[in-house]
């Protein structure tokens, strides 16, 4: 097993050798000391570091600016703050830039020692959790999509069917249930793959353009047909032609559809000649199509001639079991993205998260999620960081809906906290040593409870 390593930064040699000497009591711990902060910023860039404890004010380069370049190299990278003369602005400073906590010298080492230890197991932890996470994801995802339900695992089975063969597909979902991946799935695992892959929303078009569009048009086959134009079934040729909300097409381009369906020919507008085309077609709907063909909205011919395959996709109230995955998943994905550390759902969130119904489905869960970490910076996402509409929809889960006793103390220890931090800072004028005295509370653990709690001191001060 390597060995975790750490850099401690700090300009007088003393302290170095205090914490080096301390660090070495550890087991499995490697300890790597630096007096200038710019021969430090190289170390971390060029070297695999598992945690920084650097002092703040050093020539130079400051503690400010390791912490900086350390959460740019690795958004999750765990960094203690040393410091002889804390201020509030700099606590809040390191704070906001990410620094996992903040200790004042002198220290015992006893302290430093806790602290190191308990920063050692979360950056574990979080390792471990990213690889298992990864290792669940490549088990339950087939392309794009991911789930784990025994609905999903019918659909994927499905998809690895129909893909093999070359015989035209309808898919059948809701709005948001990922209809388009379905339809790129098939494609990139068909005979087809090296062909265009061609969506088209039916619902998107004109109807005055719609024959052009599919069709293609000569030149001066109309006013403003300035040249001749592909149509998108000829686009398609020897690939994939997806029609996503077939049901929305009029019916007389529905009967004109068929036919290049049927001979696998199409005749551009303003032309005489007709075009050989070899194109495989995949369409979706969230209609009931057999309710648009009994009420003669669609023609009963083209869907026989669609449905051919046929794949129903499940709605995401209907995925037992998926949504907490894929929460964490889009959650981890996300994060990465925003250059976000490890971010967790609260057990609370994550009821909240099963009980609502997802009218928009998976597409509703991702702009959720990307919502929610956009407004909160919180390592871990309560149910009051999550969307109004949604807590209220799903109803906070409480003693009668079976919170166990762990989880509703844990919620209202959270309310309480943040909301005594709040009154405290209200009433000191965001002094947090003041606050820290008048709570009885020693400045680093107050630190910790705002961090914890995304409050920033500076927003109680009065501006003068």
């Amino acid at each position: 097993m390597r060995k975790f390593r750490i850099l401690v930064v700090d300009d007088e040699t003393g302290m170095l050798e205090v914490c080096r000497d301390t660090l070495d009591g550890l087991r499995g711990v490697e300890t790597e000391i630096e007096s200038n902060p710019h021969r430090a910023a190289k170390r971390l860039a060029n070297a695999d570091f598992d945690l920084l404890l650097t002092d703040v004010c050093m020539p130079g380069l400051n503690g400010v600016d390791l912490v900086r370049l350390a959460r740019e190299l690795d958004p999750g990278f765990p960094v203690l703050v040393l410091t002889a003369y804390p201020t509030v602005e700099t606590a809040v400073e390191t704070m906001k830039l990410g620094a996992t906590d903040y200790i004042t010298k002198p220290f015992h080492p006893d302290d430093l020692l806790a602290t190191v230890q308990r920063l050692m197991e979360q950056r574990r932890l979080q390792e471990e959790n990213q690889l298992l996470r990864r290792q669940m994801e490549r088990a339950y995802s087939y392309g794009e999509m991911m789930g784990r339900s025994e609905a999903m695992r019918e659909v994927f089975q499905t998809i690895e069917h129909v893909a093999e063969t070359d015989v035209d597909v309808l898919i059948i979902g809701e709005t948001g249930t990922g209809k388009e991946l379905v339809a790129r799935s098939i494609h990139q695992r068909s005979g087809r793959k090296g062909g265009r892959f061609v969506p088209v929303d039916c619902g998107a078009i004109p109807e005055e353009l719609m024959e052009s569009e599919f069709f293609g048009h000569e030149k001066g086959a109309f006013t403003g047909a300035q040249a001749r134009n592909l149509g998108l079934i000829e686009y398609a040729h020897q690939g994939t032609l997806f029609l996503d909300e077939i049901g929305q097409l009029p019916l007389k381009l529905q009967a004109k559809l068929l036919r290049a369906l049927q001979e696998r020919r199409i005749r551009r507008l303003g032309s005489t000649r007709e075009i050989e085309v070899d194109v495989r077609v995949v369409a979706a709907t969230a209609l009931d199509l057999d309710a648009e063909v009994k009420a003669d909205r669609f023609r009963l011919d083209l869907y026989y001639r669609i449905n051919v395959a046929r794949i129903d996709l499940p709605p995401l109230r209907m995925r037992e079991g998926d949504i907490p995955f894929l929460a964490q998943s889009l959650l981890d994905r996300y994060a990465a993205e925003m250059d976000r550390g490890a971010v967790e759902l609260s057990p609370e969130a994550l009821e909240v998260l099963c009980a609502y119904e997802w009218p928009g489905n998976v597409r509703e869960l991702q702009n959720v999620i990307k919502r929610t970490l956009a407004m909160t910076r919180h390592e871990t996402i309560a149910p009051e960081d999550l969307p109004d509409s949604v807590v209220a929809a799903a109803g906070r889960p409480g003693v009668a809906a079976g919170e166990g006793f762990f989880a509703q103390r844990d919620r209202r220890v959270a309310v309480f906290e943040r909301d005594y931090l709040n009154t405290l800072l209200e009433e000191t004028g965001g002094d947090v040593t003041r606050a820290a005295r008048d709570a009885h509370l020693p400045r680093g653990t107050l630190y910790r409870l705002l961090k914890t709690h995304g409050i920033d001191p500076a927003d109680f001060r009065v501006k003068k």
